[in-house]
C-alpha cells in the first residue's frame, strides 16, 4: 500500500459522512452501496500503486485520480444522500446550475494549466491536497442539480450536455497537442512505460472517452426520460401527429366545390 492524506484522511471522513447519513436505518441498500463505492474509489485511487505513479511518473495516472475525485466519487456520494436530507441544502447558491457548472469548469481548466499543475506536483504535502479537495467539492456541486435538483428531465439533459460539450476540449487538447506540456512529467525518471508525449496522449484520450461515457451517457438517459414524459402527457406523439387530421377539417372528398349548389331531390 501507498497511503496518502487522501487515503487515510479524506476517505475515512467521507465514510463517516455516509455512516452518519445511514444512522437510524434511513438509508436504503442501494444508497448505502453507492456511498460505499464512492468511498472505495477514493481510497483505492490514493492507496494503491496508482498513487506513486501519479506523483512521480505518469500523467495518465494523475488524471485518473482527478477523474475519480471530480466526477465518479461525487455522483456516487450524492446518490447516498436521501432526498429528505438533501432538502436541507437545496437552497445553497453553489448548487444552482448556473453557478455549479462554471465553478466545476474553472476548477478543471485552472488546475490543468501547466505551471499550476506542475506547482501542485512539486508541493505534494500542501498544494496537491488543495487541488484534490477542490476537485471533490466542485464535483459535488456540478452533480447536485442532477441528483437532487428539482429540475425537469429536459433541463437536466440540457445541463449534462453542456457539461459534456464544455469539458471535452480539455482531454482532446491533451491528446492532440504535438508536444508534452507538463515539464514535471517530461523530466520524471522513467524505467518503463510510454514516453512523455505518448503518456499525455493516453491521458487525453482516456479523459475524453471517460467524459463521453459518463456525461453523454447520463444526458442520453435524461433525454429519453424527457421524451417519455412528453409522450405520456400527450405533448409529443409522432404517430398521433402524423395520422390525426386537424381539428374541424373535413375529408377532401366531401368538400363542396365553390359556387356549387346543393343537389335537389
Amino acid at each position: 500500500m501507498h497511503p496518502s492524506a487522501e487515503a487515510i484522511g479524506l476517505a475515512p471522513a467521507l465514510a463517516a459522512g455516509v455512516a452518519l447519513t445511514a444512522r437510524g436505518g434511513s438509508l436504503s441498500r442501494l444508497r448505502l452501496a453507492a456511498g460505499a463505492l464512492g468511498v472505495a474509489l477514493v481510497f483505492a485511487a490514493f492507496s494503491t500503486e496508482l498513487e506513486p505513479l501519479a506523483n512521480h511518473t505518469f500523467l495518465w495516472a494523475h488524471l485518473l485520480q482527478n477523474v475519480v475525485l471530480a466526477e465518479w466519487a461525487p455522483v456516487l456520494l450524492l446518490l447516498a444522500i436521501p432526498p429528505g436530507v438533501a432538502e436541507r441544502f437545496a437552497g445553497l447558491p453553489l448548487f444552482r446550475p448556473l453557478v455549479a457548472l462554471p465553478l466545476w469548469l474553472v476548477a478543471y481548466y485552472t488546475w490543468h494549466l501547466p505551471w499550476i499543475y506542475d506547482a501542485a506536483l512539486r508541493h505534494p504535502h500542501s498544494l496537491l491536497h488543495l487541488e484534490h479537495v477542490t476537485y471533490l467539492v466542485a464535483g459535488v456541486c456540478v452533480w447536485w442539480p442532477v441528483v437532487h435538483g428539482r429540475h425537469s428531465a429536459g433541463a437536466k439533459a440540457a445541463y449534462l450536455f453542456a457539461a459534456f460539450v464544455l469539458a471535452s476540449p480539455l482531454g482532446l487538447l491533451l491528446a492532440l497537442i504535438p508536444r508534452a506540456i507538463y515539464p514535471f512529467y517530461v523530466h520524471a525518471p522513467r524505467t518503463w512505460g510510454p514516453s512523455p508525449l505518448v503518456d499525455q496522449q493516453i491521458a487525453g484520450v482516456t479523459m475524453a472517452a471517460e467524459e463521453a461515457i459518463v456525461f453523454f451517457g447520463a444526458f442520453a438517459a435524461y433525454l429519453r426520460r424527457f421524451l417519455a414524459d412528453e409522450q405520456a402527457s400527450g405533448s409529443f406523439s409522432p404517430s398521433r401527429s402524423a395520422t390525426e387530421p386537424a381539428t374541424g377539417s373535413r375529408p377532401v372528398g366531401l368538400r363542396a366545390a365553390p359556387g356549387s349548389a346543393r343537389p335537389r331531390h
